[in-house]
């Protein structure tokens, strides 16, 4: 039976983007596969890893019938990326085993049986579901992922925190170092939920959601329920586990008042910072920053005695402040900001920092100091 014919490039396009979550190595072998479920001429592919499960639908030729199976996803992609894009491919089955054919190349691969495939148990208590634009929500993932935890014992630190209520959507991350907070508007009013996103289903959203805008830009549906989200967009389906725990209480760890700002160009403030860190050490990523009236001095140095200073003109006339950063978690906040200027708010040498964008509250970035 010809499960699928269809152009190199289709196939490709609609494998990848279910194959992101597909681990190389696991322990069900079965896992590193996908599952096919053809009706007619569409055919339905479904990734999983247990935690999160991801399903579309396409429309990919072949014999009409039904049929059911599961082949290694990386495989498929791997042999699909060194034919033509143009080239038309088939898969057939035989004898539980799936023939790939394109040109005059073949190959014949192993199957396991779908029976086998273990599904996330979807939660039969979804919350209501409101859409938001695909590109607002890529732009605040881009904004606040940065920030998450990687690997950290506090497990729940591991994700974004999701807030949405009435018009507003918040995203919040924290490594316990630094937090980083984004908002947008919605067009609709949502009941309050809060949830926390897993980091693997951060990274494979921010992987997979359009930037595109204007008029028709497309929506992406999200639904919550109490250890699930699930997400419906451009055809896809998207289930994933969430993180339980007590995220931290980010309104208090974001200061208050700080009666020192100075805001100046986020580019030339970047680059400066990007210069002096090449002189700092690989496990100590710390620069010192010297504010004084009309300037600011960033500084570095090493083991091995090298020094990095740099001086940037700014406009103000506040208290002189020294205070050492992780270089590291400035960079990566300037980067991820898209605009022109940046404030920052200082109180003294040993608190808190915040970073803003100058009259604009969507968007905070708190980082703590270290001591050099």
């Amino acid at each position: 039976m010809i499960v699928l014919k269809t152009p190199q490039s289709t196939l490709l396009a609609v494998l990848q983007s279910v194959s992101g979550i597909v681990e190389r190595r696991h322990t069900l072998p079965i896992l590193a596969n996908v599952m096919l479920r053809k009706n007619g001429n569409q055919v339905q592919l479904t990734t999983s890893d247990l935690e999160i499960q991801i399903r579309t639908t396409a429309e990919l030729g072949g014999d009409d019938g039904g049929f059911t199976t599961t082949v290694g996803a990386r495989k498929l992609i791997d042999i699909l990326r060194t034919m033509p894009a143009d080239q038309t491919v088939s898969l057939e089955s035989s004898q539980n085993k799936l023939v790939l054919k394109g040109g005059k190349s073949r190959f014949t691969l192993q199957t396991l049986p779908a029976e086998d495939f273990p599904l996330v148990q979807e939660s039969a208590e979804f919350g209501p579901a409101f859409s938001v634009p695909q590109k607002t929500l890529k732009e605040l993932l881009g904004q606040v992922a940065f920030a998450m935890a990687v690997h950290d014992i506090r497990y729940y630190l591991n994700g974004i925190l999701f807030v949405a209520e009435g018009k507003q959507l918040s995203l919040v991350a924290t490594d316990g170092h630094r937090l980083a907070f984004a908002s947008a508007t919605l067009e609709v009013e949502v009941p309050k939920q809060e949830v926390i996103l897993p980091r693997k289903t951060v990274l494979e959203l921010q992987r997979l959601l359009s930037d595109a805008g204007g008029d028709e830009a497309p929506q992406i549906e999200l639904q919550f329920a109490n250890n699930q989200a699930r997400f419906r967009f451009g055809g896809m389906e998207f289930v994933t586990k969430l993180v339980e725990g007590k995220f931290p209480d980010y309104n208090r760890v974001i200061p208050k008042n700080h009666k020192n700002a100075i805001t100046l160009g986020r580019q030339a403030l970047l680059a400066s910072l990007q210069r002096t860190a090449i002189l700092t050490s690989e496990k100590f990523k710390g620069v010192r920053l010297n504010l004084e009236p009309g300037t600011l001095r960033v500084a570095s140095s090493n083991a091995e005695q090298e020094e990095a200073q740099d001086e940037l003109d700014i406009d103000y006339g506040g208290d002189s402040i020294e205070i050492g950063f992780n270089v590291t978690y400035l960079i990566d906040a300037l980067t991820n900001m898209q605009q022109d200027m940046v404030k920052i708010e200082l109180s003294d040498g040993n608190s808190s920092a915040l970073l803003t964008i100058p009259e604009n509250a969507s968007f905070k970035y708190v980082v703590m100091p270290m001591r050099i």
